[in-house]
C-alpha cells in the first residue's frame, strides 16, 4: 500500500506514538528463554527422587502382597499318609527295587541300540 492510496490512514498512523519498551526488556526476554524447560529437563523433573521413592514403595508392597497371598500347599504328612505307608507289604519293596533296576537298564540300552528305519 502506498501513502498516496489512503492519505487519512497514513495521517492517523503518523500521529500514533510508537511502543515504549522497558529498559529491562532484553533482560526479561533472555530470562524467560532460559527458564523455559526442555524435554530432557521435564523428564528429569518427572523422575524426581520423591516419585521414584513412592513408586519403589508401591512396587515393594505389591510384591510383598503377592508373596503373602501365595501360600504353597503344606508339605506336612497327615495321619492318613502314615497309615498307607504302614500297610505296605515288605514284598512290595522288592518289586520296586526290581523296577528301578529295569528302568536303569532300559535307559542305558536305548542309546546302544541302532535304529532300524
Amino acid at each position: 500500500m502506498e501513502p498516496e492510496d489512503d492519505k487519512q490512514l497514513w495521517d492517523v498512523l503518523g500521529r500514533v506514538p510508537g511502543p515504549i519498551l522497558s529498559p529491562f526488556f532484553a533482560r526479561n526476554v533472555v530470562r524467560k528463554i532460559r527458564q523455559k524447560s526442555t524435554r530432557f529437563e521435564r523428564a528429569r523433573n518427572w523422575f524426581s527422587l520423591r516419585r521414584l521413592v513412592a513408586a519403589s514403595a508401591v512396587a515393594i508392597v505389591v510384591v510383598g502382597m503377592a508373596i503373602a497371598t501365595h501360600r504353597p500347599i503344606s508339605q506336612t504328612t497327615s495321619s492318613s499318609d502314615l497309615d498307607v505307608v504302614a500297610k505296605i507289604d515288605p514284598q512290595d519293596y522288592d518289586v520296586v527295587a526290581d523296577l528301578d533296576e529295569l528302568i536303569a537298564w532300559d535307559e542305558n540300552t536305548v542309546w546302544e541300540d541302532k535304529p532300524t528305519l
